[in-house]
């Protein structure tokens, strides 16, 4: 969705925006050629591979969780923000390497770890969290109707020592009617990677950040690849935008509540059909955006 993104930051003449998740730096490539030389753009990213590819590209880069942006910004000198762009999920890279674990497609290790520098891994989550807590995690953070059955199959197959592995058992685990819908495996891995970067804590602080650092005609992007990040975006970008919800006809607003912020969409923007042509990854995106009304 890169020619959307490019077109809803367009309007911005001066100031620093920062890509929030800059993975492989397609987006922040893109906006550099429609805003650039006015606007600085910096890049942000927990993952430390991704370093050496913004510096490659003469992308300015810090190194840390979008989750820490109002931190980074104080450490870089950077007081207001014209522009944030949130792109949340895995990379293309990230998914693409075996040895990050993140696929049920390839055998690599049980690791899913954003941040390689970061404590906990899948193998704690599949091999040494209780029955409980693994089928809870799978139920909410992967949406997983048979979240019980993979729990307790995945326990029972203990010790797992591969992503093959655990893509079998999760398979094996699964009803045979739901086995169409996709790989059975998705939704676990979608859960356990979840779990193991604190995605969803994540996007709510960071989402914060962002609207509170934004100067007065600012704007937020947000790009989401499942309903729970969505929710969170949507919902926040929701409280946003309200106004007075006095009753109407009182002649002193009693509320005192104003927008802070104007919606740029009417809903969330998907990808088109030639966009999932080209890259099928992109057809569960969903694009939110909004303009900051006042500093």
């Amino acid at each position: 969705m890169a020619d959307l993104v490019c077109e809803l930051f367009e309007p911005i003449q001066e100031g620093t925006l920062v890509d929030a998740t800059f993975g492989g730096g397609g987006h922040s490539l893109r906006l550099r050629q429609v805003i650039a030389p006015h606007v600085r753009i910096m890049g942000i990213d927990r993952d430390p591979a991704v370093g050496e590819r913004a510096a490659a590209l003469g992308i300015e880069f810090i190194l840390g969780n979008f989750a820490d942006l109002d931190s980074l910004m104080s450490a870089a000198g950077v007081e207001s923000l014209a522009g944030v762009l949130f792109d949340f999920g895995l990379s293309s890279d990230q998914l693409d390497q075996p040895g990050r674990g993140f696929s049920y497609h390839r055998n690599g290790p049980l690791d899913m770890r954003m941040d390689p520098r970061s404590g906990l891994t899948a193998d704690q989550v599949v091999n040494v969290w209780d029955y409980q807590r693994l089928s809870r995690v799978i139920f909410e953070y992967g949406e997983e109707p048979s979240s019980r059955r993979i729990a307790r199959a995945i326990v029972a197959s203990r010790p797992l020592a591969d992503t093959l592995a655990l893509a079998e058992v999760v398979a094996e685990a699964v009803p045979a009617a739901l086995r169409r819908r996709g790989h059975p495996a998705r939704r676990t891995f979608q859960a356990i990677r979840i779990a193991v970067n604190d995605e969803l804590a994540a996007v709510r602080t960071g989402l914060e950040a962002a609207l509170g650092r934004l100067e007065e005609g600012g704007r937020c992007v947000a790009i989401s690849y499942h309903s729970l990040e969505d929710r969170l975006v949507k919902q926040r970008f929701a409280r946003g935008v309200r106004d007075c919800v006095c009753l109407p006809g009182l002649p002193v607003c009693g509320c005192g509540l104003t927008a802070e912020l104007r919606p740029l969409l009417r809903g969330a923007a998907r990808p088109g059909p030639a966009e999932v042509e080209l890259n099928r990854r992109a057809r569960s995106a969903r694009l939110r955006a909004v303009e900051k009304l006042a500093a």
